[in-house]
Order: structure tokens, then C-alpha cells, then sequence
């Protein structure tokens, strides 16, 4: 008779002396561990047949208990570029989940079916409890208003592929900035560069919450400005990072059709923001870059898509500790 427990063992061939990291939080790599993963991500983009055959055999789990189109299909994207394959699903619905199953059991399972995974849920802590019971690699792919670490690494790139380095700018923050799991993150990883400058714009409502105010701004002894008004920050900015206003946070409708409209950025505020000033954005977006800010230079949302293919990449080969030659 075959236990429990003895199938678990027998699912996947980890033995308890082994090491296995998750990603949690962007804080999980080191500053030299991240810079070496940009590297890697940087080599991927240059040279892509290089990769193509390496994650041959291996296979990625999503499981996406939220709706998900860039950070799902660039994590299937990624591990398809790599050689592997791709199995998961796309929403709780589609999953045990509505019949009631735990995140902890559901991991347990899937560590039988796959050698990666990432894990997007709308309860913060989600994906770390799942990373306790894996016996495979878990990757944090958005914990509620928490964290989202892998867009995280995906701004990294784009800031240092565009700007040349990680350090030495000021950056704006726009939009939702209390729910923004993606500001979250961002600011967490920014601090340890130097020399940034942080400009926080949002309405009173949307405030950057008192714990990233007062245990990462203010305990690190971090520059950083809070303004209501865009337009009286963007003329400073060597970076705009824009955010929507996240109508799945919100208790009610009411207050989201208040919030929704409070930045647009257009043309006519463009005219205000430096030459060399790019704008970053996590996206989707809903209004708050009109279409028209597209065609100009500065705009790099979309390349900061593509950015996240490449990062990504080199997170699942670092994680699965694939060796490149």
C-alpha cells in the first residue's frame, strides 16, 4: 500500500537536501543576483537562438486564479521560447478551486505535473503559502494589491535598457498608488539603487500606503514628494510611470467612476515633460494614456511588454537553475 505522503515523494525528485528558490518579492534576489538575471534577460533578447531548444522537456504551470492577458501570456511565451510546454488555467472558475480546494493542495498536485510554476491570486500571501507545500519552483505572478514581482524585473529592464543604468533619476508615480501592486515592488526595488527620486502623484484617495510610506520611503531616508497635480510634476521627470485605477479593488462603483478620469495624460501635458523623458506603464490601460501619446517617442509601454518575454525567460532558467553555455 502506497501513502500519501510516499506519493508525494514519488511526484517529483527533490530530496531534502536540495535548495529550491521561489520569487516571491523582488527583494528575494540580491542586487548583484538581479543585475546578473538583466544580464541573462539582456542575452536572451540578442540572441534568441540560443535558447530556443534549452527548456526542452520541462513544463510551466500558470495558475491564473485572476484574469490575466500580459503576465499569463508572457510566462507561456517565455517558456515556449525556451523549448518547453505549458499547461495550467486561466481562471479560479476553470480550476478546483470553485469546488472548494485548497491553494496548498491544488500546489501539491501540480508539483506532480510540472517542474515551474506561476501563480497569480487575489488574496495577498497567496502564492507564499503555495511556495511552503511546493516541491517545485513558485513564482509570484500578482498577490492582490500586494506584489508583482516579475513586473517588477520587467521595469528593471526596460529602465536600464533604456536609461543606460539602474540609479541616478527621478521617477513619477502616477495614479492608483494605493492599490498599485506594481508600485509596491517597483518602489521596494528602486530603493537600493542610488540616487532616485521618487515624485508620488495621486488623489488624496489613492494615496501610497503608510507602509510603504513609513517602513520603505521614510525608514530608508529616500527622497520622495507627494503631489496631487501631474502637471506640476511632470516637468521633473526623467520617468513617468502611469497606472489605471483598478475597478477590482474598489468596495464600491461609486467611488471608482469618481477616481477613474483623475490623470489622463495627453498631448497637450506631454508638452511639459522633458525630450528624453520616456513613459512606462504595467498596463492594461483603461483612459489614462490617450492613444495619441502612442505614436510619441517617449512612449515605451509597448516595449515594455516585450521586455517582460525576455525577463522572464531569464527568471525561469535562473529558478530552474538551467546552465547556459
Amino acid at each position: 500500500m502506497i501513502h500519501s505522503t510516499q506519493i508525494e515523494v514519488l511526484c517529483h525528485p527533490y530530496s531534502e537536501e536540495d535548495i529550491m528558490r521561489h520569487l516571491m518579492s523582488p527583494l528575494d534576489f540580491s542586487v548583484e543576483e538581479l543585475n546578473d538575471l538583466l544580464d541573462l534577460a539582456n542575452d536572451i533578447e540578442a540572441h534568441p537562438d540560443k535558447y530556443a531548444h534549452i527548456c526542452a522537456g520541462k513544463k510551466l504551470a500558470t495558475l491564473f486564479y485572476e484574469p490575466s492577458t500580459r503576465t499569463r501570456l508572457s510566462f507561456e511565451a517565455a517558456m515556449l521560447n525556451l523549448g518547453g510546454s505549458v499547461l495550467g488555467f486561466s481562471t479560479a472558475d476553470s480550476s478546483s478551486a470553485a469546488k472548494g480546494e485548497s491553494v496548498a493542495d491544488t500546489i501539491r498536485i501540480v508539483s506532480c505535473y510540472a517542474d515551474i510554476c506561476a501563480m497569480r491570486h487575489p488574496k495577498e500571501g497567496a502564492p507564499l503559502v503555495a511556495s511552503t507545500k511546493s516541491r517545485i519552483p513558485v513564482i509570484n505572478a500578482g498577490d492582490g494589491g500586494h506584489q508583482h514581482p516579475t513586473q517588477t524585473l520587467t521595469d528593471l529592464l526596460t529602465i536600464r535598457s533604456l536609461k543606460g543604468e539602474l540609479g541616478n533619476f527621478t521617477i513619477g508615480l502616477c495614479g492608483d498608488l494605493k492599490f498599485g501592486r506594481t508600485v509596491h515592488s517597483l518602489i521596494q526595488a528602486l530603493i537600493r539603487y542610488p540616487n532616485i527620486n521618487f515624485i508620488l502623484i495621486s488623489p488624496e484617495e489613492l494615496r501610497i500606503p503608510d507602509n510603504i510610506r513609513e517602513d520603505v520611503l521614510i525608514r530608508n531616508h529616500q527622497n520622495f514628494a507627494e503631489v496631487v497635480r501631474l502637471e506640476d510634476a511632470i516637468p521633473h521627470l526623467d520617468l513617468l510611470y502611469m497606472t489605471r485605477v483598478q475597478k477590482e479593488r474598489f468596495f464600491n462603483e461609486e467611488d471608482y467612476v469618481r477616481m477613474k478620469d483623475f490623470y489622463i495624460l495627453d498631448r497637450e501635458k506631454m508638452k511639459l515633460a522633458r525630450p528624453d523623458m520616456m513613459i512606462l506603464h504595467p498596463l492594461p490601460r483603461v483612459n489614462e494614456i490617450s492613444v495619441e501619446v502612442d505614436d510619441d517617442p517617449r512612449a515605451a509601454y509597448f516595449r515594455q511588454a516585450q521586455y517582460g518575454v525576455y525577463v522572464r525567460m531569464a527568471l525561469i532558467l535562473t529558478l530552474l537553475e538551467v546552465k547556459v553555455c
